[in-house]
């Protein structure tokens, strides 16, 4: 898994030129095929929830499992990212996602609550070696100016994954149990994960191409300055471009509450829908799609907005998109119809304006360091998130199972103003490394 050597450049402006163009195809939609296969593996329990419950276990049994993975995915988020950054993320990434298949699969054939325990958490660790080398990739072959048009179209593999496995996994449930909510997705990612390998490959210089911002005319000198080198030494890493930024510490706490509402929301949606609205299990599986449909426009939308209409500026989209998700649940909490329209709506829009923040304070984090940092900066952020997404878990679940469901709408809304009061400060910051920082720091300190 050692980074990939580099080679002599290619001289040929043509060849360079056909070469960036075919290499950035290819790796785009490996690691967005890829991303997708990830979710598989990742929410094919939460769409067995229901039927699991039927089976025997507590309603704090389940939740616990997905505090499990929330933590462990966390901390793994973080120092697989450290790895990603000295790996070659063509084997990383498809070997990662081959090892959640068999954990899929090895979580089905199980029965006792401490080995379903055992193979989540393994699930679980192997889950955070997806993020790295995409975090990776994304960051070295596109440059800043274009990187959040591209950077929210590979974030829609979140919403194609997670739009599909509630359909399989209903269909699996409803057809032949839970057990095979588990193995269907975890065959179907061991393929995709060979499929993976043979795909993706390193950054641009392991291929004889010039680095992207040399290529598209928008050199930065700090990262041009180690051209020859893959990686950067580990406690320069982190000590130097990630722990000691101050900005990448905000943005890891708003990471945290915009977590909660988004794991939380997905985690229990269906069981709302199910136990208090009453729909059946593929209807509110329908509903988790327009979700996931929500999610798929809105990432695109706040990528694209955060080029075009904000100049690079991620914080504003941040910030307006997190109102917008706080007013949507508060909509659903208000909404006591059951009006399939109106609720598919809100649900839409709830994953329209989450995935913003979503995706962009991930890209917020890896564009506020070191290039060769990328993944390290955007793991460390991840690490936060989900210690978020751990207390939409066994700890959100308890508290619904003893205070009912206005608890959970009422927490879910506090945090999307607790990340909005997070980010504000940054508004003007514009996340170009090192030069745009310094021009900034002035105001956002008075800010902050």
């Amino acid at each position: 898994m050692r980074p990939a050597s580099f080679i002599e450049k290619i001289k040929d402006e043509a060849l360079v030129k056909s070469q960036y163009k075919y290499w950035r195809i290819r790796n785009f939609y490996g690691m967005y095929i890829g991303y997708a296969f990830y979710y598989f593996t990742r929410k094919s329990f939460t769409f067995a929830i229901p039927s699991m419950l039927d089976y025997g276990f507590t309603l704090s049994e389940l939740g616990m499992l997905g505090t499990i993975l929330s933590i462990i995915y966390g901390f793994s988020k973080f120092f697989s990212g450290i790895l990603g950054d000295r790996t070659n993320p063509r084997y990383f990434m498809s070997v990662g996602l081959i090892l959640t298949g068999f954990c899929n699969i090895c979580f089905g054939l199980s029965s006792a609550w401490v080995l379903l325990a055992l193979f989540w958490s393994l699930n679980a660790w192997f889950q955070g070696w997806g993020w790295p080398g995409c975090a990776k990739l994304l960051t070295h072959w596109y440059s800043q100016s274009e990187r959040g048009t591209w950077w929210s179209l590979w974030n829609t593999s979140h919403n194609v994954g997670g739009a599909i496995i509630p359909l399989l996994a209903a269909f699996c449930v409803q057809c032949y149990g839970w057990r095979f909510a588990m193995f269907t997705p975890g065959i179907i990612c061991i393929l995709i994960g060979f499929f993976l390998m043979n795909r993706l490959r390193d950054i641009p210089q392991s291929l004889g191409l010039p680095p992207i911002e040399k290529f598209r005319g928008e050199v930065c000198q700090s990262d041009l300055k180690d051209e020859t080198k893959n990686s950067l030494p580990v406690r320069e890493l982190l000590f130097k471009y990630v722990l000691s930024n101050k900005y990448i510490w905000l943005m890891a706490f708003a990471y945290f509450f915009i977590y909660i509402i988004r794991t939380g929301f997905n985690d229990w949606c269906m069981v709302y829908l199910v136990k208090v609205k009453g729909y059946s299990d593929m209807k509110a599986a329908a509903y988790i799609l327009c979700f996931e449909i929500g999610g798929f426009l809105g990432s695109l939308f706040a990528g694209w907005s955060s080029d075009k209409l904000f100049d690079g500026k991620r914080n504003p989209v941040n910030v307006l998109f997190s109102l917008g998700a706080t007013v949507m649940l508060l909509a659903m909490h208000w909404n006591e119809m059951n009006v399939p329209f109106l609720d598919g709506t809100i649900i839409f829009f709830i994953g329209f304006f989450i995935f913003g923040p979503q995706m962009l304070i991930g890209m917020v984090a890896a564009e506020l360091t070191h290039k060769k940092a990328a993944a390290t900066s955007s793991g460390f952020a991840g690490c936060f998130a989900y210690i978020g997404a751990a207390m939409a878990g066994g700890p959100l679940g308890s508290l619904i199972s003893a205070w009912g469901w206005d608890s959970f709408f009422i927490i879910l809304c506090g945090c999307g103003i607790l990340a909005m009061a997070l980010m504000s400060p940054l508004w003007s910051i514009k996340t170009t490394p090192e030069t745009a920082l310094q021009e900034d720091e002035n105001t956002v300190e008075e800010n902050i």
